[in-house]
């Protein structure tokens, strides 16, 4: 089978590397299987569809709803270079998988509104599959209901033309949609196992997704949680598209 492409754009190495460990884990990857780009630290090289089986775009701690002037350089030259491959992506409806900022990624290049008003802090959260997502190729092998690992400060408040909402829960509205047949992006991290999160939120633990001082309450509530279901997501854009 042709490898799938993790476009990922973490500086710290802890993180990207363990990011790398999740996707592999959760789809059932063997690393040749599984080429990753670090765009946070070269231009992105020149990206032939036909070589790849899927993309997979990860989580990052760029905000795409913060004004341009706050951006860095390397930030404005990522998403320069992402926009002009979803357009290419959307355009083919190639197999696309897009996680947390990969939603505000697609939600900003093709029209729909991401912005502030629905954060969740760092942590599990209850996911409802809505109707089109139960009848959706990936969506429909999940339970309706299930617990999922979120952290974000942006989220989608309004789905770009053409978004099918597939699952949505109480503090956000939009947990994933899909475009087309082939490209899909969701809220939460469907990758992150618990001691992923654990290590993800020791990372960043300054970097705003709680409380100051809510540390201990975070890795509480998520020591007692019990996620399992959304690495399945991952197995199954692997198993449709790999073959």
């Amino acid at each position: 089978m042709k490898p799938f492409l993790l476009l990922a754009t973490r500086v710290d190495d802890e993180a990207a590397d363990e990011e790398y460990a999740s996707f592999l884990a959760a789809g059932g990857l063997e690393p040749q299987q599984l080429v990753r780009v670090r765009l946070e630290s070269a231009p992105m090289p020149a990206i032939d569809l036909d070589d790849f089986a899927g993309i997979i775009v990860g989580g990052s701690p760029f905000n795409a709803s913060e004004p341009a002037e706050l951006k860095s350089e390397v930030q404005l030259r990522v998403e320069a270079e992402l926009g002009a491959l979803v357009d290419r992506v959307v355009e083919r409806d190639f197999p696309f998988f897009g996680a947390c900022y990969g939603i505000g990624l697609l939600t900003s290049r093709l029209g729909g509104v991401v912005d502030g008003t629905w954060p969740e802090t760092a942590g599990p959260t209850t996911v409802s599959v809505s109707e089109a997502g139960a009848a959706d190729q990936l969506f429909g092998r999940l339970e309706r209901s299930f617990d999922a690992f979120v952290g974000h400060k942006e989220a989608c408040t309004e789905l770009p033309p053409g978004g099918v909402l597939l699952a949505g829960s109480a503090l956000c509205p939009v947990q994933a949609f899909r475009i087309g047949e082939n490209v899909y992006a969701t809220q939460f991290h469907p990758e992150l196992t618990r001691a992923g999160i654990l290590s993800r939120i020791r990372i960043y633990r300054d970097n705003g997704y709680f409380a100051p001082g809510g540390y201990d309450g975070v890795v509480e509530a998520i020591e007692q949680s019990s996620v399992t279901e959304p690495a399945a997501l991952v197995r199954a854009f692997v198993e449709r598209f790999g073959s």
